[in-house]
C-alpha cells in the first residue's frame, strides 16, 4: 500500500463511526444499506469491517438492532442509534467541528496551498 493510500485509509478509519452515527440519527438502516452509502462516501472497501464496527458499537451501546420481516426471504437485522449513540455522536460531531477549525487556522497561518 501506498503511503496515499494508507494515509487515505486511516483518516477514513478515524471518521467511519462517526458516519455511521450520522447516518442513523436519520432512521433505522438495514446493513447492506449502511455498506452502500459508505461504498458511496469512499468510507468503506472491505464489508468485514462494518460487521466488526457495528458488533463493537452495539456492544458499547452506542446503537442495536431489531429484526423485521422481509417480502422476500429472511427476516433483516435494522440498525438504530440508542440514546448513548446520539451523546457519542454529539461529543464527536463537537470535536470534528474543533479539529476542521484549527487545520483551517493553521493552514491559513501558513499560507497553504495545496501542490497540484
Amino acid at each position: 500500500m501506498s503511503d496515499e493510500s494508507n494515509i487515505r485509509a486511516q483518516m477514513r478509519k478515524g471518521v467511519l463511526e462517526y458516519y455511521i452515527l450520522l447516518l442513523l440519527s436519520n432512521g433505522k438502516a438495514y446493513s447492506s444499506d449502511i455498506i452502500d452509502r459508505l461504498k458511496k462516501a469512499h468510507l468503506i472497501v472491505v464489508e468485514g469491517t462494518l460487521y466488526t464496527l457495528l458488533n463493537r458499537m452495539r456492544r458499547e451501546g452506542k446503537l442495536d438492532y431489531q429484526w423485521q420481516e422481509s417480502t422476500q426471504g429472511p427476516p433483516r437485522k435494522y440498525y438504530f442509534i440508542t440514546d448513548e449513540g446520539r451523546r457519542t455522536r454529539d461529543i464527536m460531531s463537537d470535536a470534528w467541528d474543533e479539529i476542521c477549525n484549527v487545520v483551517t487556522h493553521l493552514k491559513e497561518l501558513n499560507n497553504y496551498e495545496q501542490d497540484s
